[in-house]
């Protein structure tokens, strides 16, 4: 065997090596690739429900939000006319309501007085305040008037 032979050998081992190792490469390339297949259409198959329960979802979320969007507008109407009634009644009887009220305390003053006792200080409960504790001077000596 001569030089040329030998490396014709030896590259022939090499090109039987890498053919072998690339069709090793090329087997797992297309297990991966099945793999992947797979998984996709598992994927496609669980997806595809989910998202018709999603949109099945979706749409009776946006049902009950038109509901409590009717809703609100009544509470809200509601809300103005109560608003507006209050309004009218505090109006219409506010003002008499105070006259009368004044009215009576005016009457219940006077028929005091007309008995002749003298209220010297405002009545608290049921009993008279004295003029000097009314002002906060109470019990103070030397300075009359002054703080």
């Amino acid at each position: 065997m001569s030089g040329g032979e030998v490396a014709g050998l030896l590259v022939a081992v090499f090109w039987a090596i890498l053919v072998s190792f690339l069709a090793v490469v090329l087997v797992r390339l297309a297990q991966t690739l099945r793999a992947a297949t797979r998984l996709v259409t598992d994927v496609t198959e669980r997806a595809v429900p989910l998202l018709t329960e999603a949109s099945d979802t979706v749409r009776s979320a946006q049902s009950q939000l038109s509901r409590v969007d009717a809703i609100a507008a009544d509470v809200q109407e509601v809300t103005a006319n109560a608003s507006a009634l209050s309004s009218t009644v505090s109006t219409a009887f506010g003002g008499p309501l105070v006259k009368v009220a004044a009215f009576g305390y005016g009457v219940r003053r006077a028929l005091a007085r007309k008995d002749g006792t003298p209220r010297p200080g405002r009545t608290v409960v049921g009993r008279s305040v004295p003029a000097a504790r009314r002002t906060g001077r109470a019990g103070r000596t030397g300075r009359a008037g002054k703080d």
